[in-house]
């Protein structure tokens, strides 16, 4: 070897250690201790909760005070607030969206569409609610509802007898006007019964020399109770919308609940893919630095001589190769990044985000593997996920209208009672003198001196009664889908938990795998370097040895990030994704917690509910 073609071979020596230098401390250095988060196992809180908050409960109608008018209003329900949240600003340094995990995932928790558009579902079911207990979709109506009539009439009709006429013997008309005052209430109850009361008041005049007042005032005071005694009769029968309706409401909150663990699932692991490409593409910019050296190096043997050209072709068809693959880590890199910023944003269009580069700032780690039987995480996954909690409901009001269709299947049996008061007055068409006008009709009418009182029983008994029995027959038959489909999710979570366990255990053997890899990879490229050093080796050699060193980290780096997001997996298989990534749902009508959060990485807790029904 000549001296010229030694310093060259030192300096290459010199280029290629340098390049991977920093891949191999990477390497080699102690792992980034695995925070909860990422474990998936419950640790102390190191910051406060991110609290979810349905907002209003629309399930509750308007006073009546100090505003009687409300209840004839619409409610002022707020335009959705589609940009997005000011925090996001603070993240930005120097044109970067500098953010943790824990950060991305705030940040989506207020701003991701997702689930702005799925915290409707429980305000819907609430309107709903609302509807159903006025008892305006059932047999009977619970609201109250006060009517009234005021009228005045003037009429002139021919009549054809004397006996109503003036006293005459010829064809003549009868005249006159007269007012109508009258009120009615009624309400209906739970268990069935149906009260109204009407009070109807009439003040007439005539030509008619027949009537005995002239003109005349009376009034009539009804009272009338209804109780179905077997249709219709009994608190399920009559309320068993409001039962459904208050399970829907909470099958809507477990579906809200559901798309909160969907979408930061998606986050976290849109968050580790970005870790990975951002990683990936510095790998393989250092592959490429190594080929640039190795073939400006080898063009210049060509050039004394010491090289043969087709070692030149060589080293150029790695370099474009390389220079290929760092291309497509690039692309997947800036793909990677528009997923997660149209995670974590409304408009990923603003113009405070134009040109912002996204850098995710929490490290890759090996996670801990939990230890579980699958009998005990598929018996966790069955408390904890919202989708079996969502059968269950619906299970619930499918048996609901069973039992409310079973009550319908029987004849329509009403016990009754009417009380009525009657009450007359005004001018005798004979005498001259007025007894008494409103004041005495009033009062027979309360005294009750002319009461009317009516009870009895009214049967009605459909023939066949196809239409009740088809009704029940689906109802049961509904239950029975219920049942299974209930069987079904239940199968189904178990599929889930399975797969995310041998997933986890799959990665976990691959990373150790990868690991003994990369330390192989590592020897042989020491060992190559040594000999390089001898003179028993070529610059090509080594940069192929470098070359299957990188290879191997990056096959490391794929499997810890596999690793990594199938625990994140496992996490939702389990329905643990709220409590490890310290989210909580809170019930708007207690106030109470219904995901207790217990991992650390949150922001501000108030901030992070995004508001009330704005977000």
């Amino acid at each position: 070897m000549t001296g010229s073609r030694g310093h060259r071979a030192a300096a290459l020596l010199i280029a290629i250690s340098l390049a991977v230098s920093p891949l191999c401390a990477q390497q080699t250095q102690s792992p980034t201790p695995a925070t909860a988060a990422q474990t998936g196992t419950a640790g102390p809180a190191s910051a406060p909760a991110r609290k979810l908050e349905f907002g209003p409960d629309y399930s509750k109608g308007p006073h009546w005070l100090p505003d009687f008018t409300l209840p004839y209003r619409p409610k002022k329900i707020p335009e959705p607030v589609l940009t997005n949240s000011p925090d996001i600003a603070q993240f930005i340094q120097d044109g970067k969206l500098m953010l943790g995990l824990e950060d991305a995932i705030s940040l989506a928790l207020k701003n991701n569409l997702n689930i702005a558009v799925a915290r409707y579902t429980p305000w819907l079911d609430e309107a709903n609610l609302l509807y159903a207990e006025s008892g305006a979709n059932g047999i009977t109506k619970f609201d109250p509802l006060l009517t009234s009539t005021l009228e005045q009439v003037r009429y002139s009709t021919p009549i054809n007898n004397e006996f109503s006429g003036n006293g005459t013997h010829t064809a003549t008309t009868a005249a006159g006007h007269y007012t109508l005052a009258n009120f009615g209430y009624s309400q209906g109850f739970h268990t069935g019964t149906e009260i109204s009361l009407t009070f109807n008041n009439t003040r007439e005049t005539s030509n008619l020399i027949s009537n005995f007042f002239n003109p005349w005032v009376q009034s009539y005071l009804t009272i009338q109770i209804t109780q179905p005694l077997l249709a219709g009769f009994g608190r399920t029968a009559n309320t068993r919308y409001i039962i459904e309706a208050k399970n829907t409401v909470k099958v809507g909150e477990a579906q809200f609940t559901q798309q909160v663990i969907s979408t930061v699932t998606q986050v976290s692991n849109d968050y580790w893919e970005l870790v990975f490409a951002g990683e990936n593409v510095k790998v393989e910019e250092m592959s490429v630095g190594t080929d640039e050296q190795l073939y400006e190096n080898n063009k210049k043997q060509l050039e004394i001589g010491t090289m043969a050209p087709l070692d030149v072709v060589t080293a150029e068809s790695q370099l474009a190769s390389d220079q290929q693959q760092l291309v497509q880590a690039q692309t997947t890199q800036l793909q990677d990044e528009t997923a997660l910023l149209n995670d974590i944003t409304k408009d990923p269009l603003a113009a405070s985000l134009a040109g912002v580069q996204i850098v995710p700032t929490t490290p890759i780690s090996t996670p801990d593997v939990e230890n579980i039987s699958i009998q005990d995480a598929v018996a966790e996954a069955w408390q904890k996920r919202p989708e079996l909690q969502e059968a269950e409901l619906n299970l619930k009001n499918a048996g609901t209208e069973v039992k409310a269709t079973k009550n319908e299947l029987l004849p329509s049996l009403n016990l009754f009672g009417q009380y009525q008061a009657a009450g007359l007055s005004g001018i005798p068409t004979v005498g001259g003198v007025a007894p008494g006008g409103l004041g005495n009709d009033l009062d027979a009418l309360i005294n009750a001196n002319n009461p009317t009182i009516i009870g009895g029983v009214t049967l009605t008994l459909p023939i066949r009664n196809r239409a009740a029995q088809g009704l029940n027959g689906v109802a049961m038959l509904t239950e029975r889908q219920q049942e299974a489909q209930y069987r079904q999710e239940q199968n189904t979570i178990f599929l889930n938990v399975r797969n995310t366990l041998i997933a986890l255990e799959q990665d976990r053997a691959a990373v150790a795998a990868a690991g003994k890899a990369r330390d192989l990879a590592q020897q042989s490229y020491d060992a190559e370097v040594k000999k390089f050093q001898l003179g028993s080796s070529t610059s090509f050699n080594v940069v192929l040895k470098q070359q299957q060193l990188t290879s191997a980290e990056g096959i490391e780096l794929r499997d810890r990030t596999n690793l990594i997001e199938a625990q994140v997996n496992f996490n939702q298989a389990m329905g643990r994704t709220l409590d490890v990534n310290n989210i909580s749902v809170a019930d708007a009508r207690t106030g109470k917690i219904s995901r207790v959060p217990n991992i650390p990485g949150a922001m501000d807790a108030g901030a992070s509910t995004g508001g009330k029904a704005s977000q």
